[in-house]
């Protein structure tokens, strides 16, 4: 009876072993799976810290240097109306790159509306090519100066 009361005694203790390193393997995957889905650790930040949403709103409207900081625009007269009529279909980018005059600034407007479902602007049209007209002209540099003090010379064949 002393050998199987000894043999019991093993098997209990290899069980408890067993039963920790099962217990240890859970752990460690389930925080490898936590870090995979949040490598922040976002759930352990203090919640005294500013939330994002309240640091975006306050900054959303923020220029520095003369430029709106969210979208890249320069700010004058008219920048507000911009913003909140171009950008909630298309990136800002997207007019600073395409420098016009203002009959094409109308024109394109009109492309828009037509084709790519722009609502009527009403007042804000003349505020918006304004505004486009003052701060994105056409450039009236080319892409090089014209070539200057050149001596040409006839190709022979």
């Amino acid at each position: 009876m002393d050998q199987q009361t000894q043999f019991r005694q093993q098997v209990k203790t290899i069980y408890r072993l067993l039963l920790v390193i099962f217990t240890m393997v859970g752990l460690i995957t389930a925080a490898g799976i936590y870090l995979i889905t949040d490598p922040t650790l976002s759930a352990f930040e203090s919640s005294t810290i500013e939330s994002p949403d309240v640091a975006l709103e306050e900054d959303e409207d923020k220029i520095e240097n003369g430029i709106h900081l969210r979208t890249g625009l320069i700010d004058a007269e008219g920048l507000m109306t911009v913003v909140n009529n171009c950008t909630n279909c298309h990136s800002a980018k997207l007019v600073t790159q395409n420098r016009m005059n203002e009959e094409r600034w109308i024109a394109t407007i009109r492309w828009m509306q037509e084709t790519q479902n722009l609502w009527d602007l009403g007042g804000n049209e003349k505020i918006i090519v304004n505004y486009l007209v003052a701060n994105y002209p056409p450039k009236k540099k080319g892409r090089r100066e014209i070539l200057t003090d050149i001596e040409w010379y006839d190709l022979q064949d």
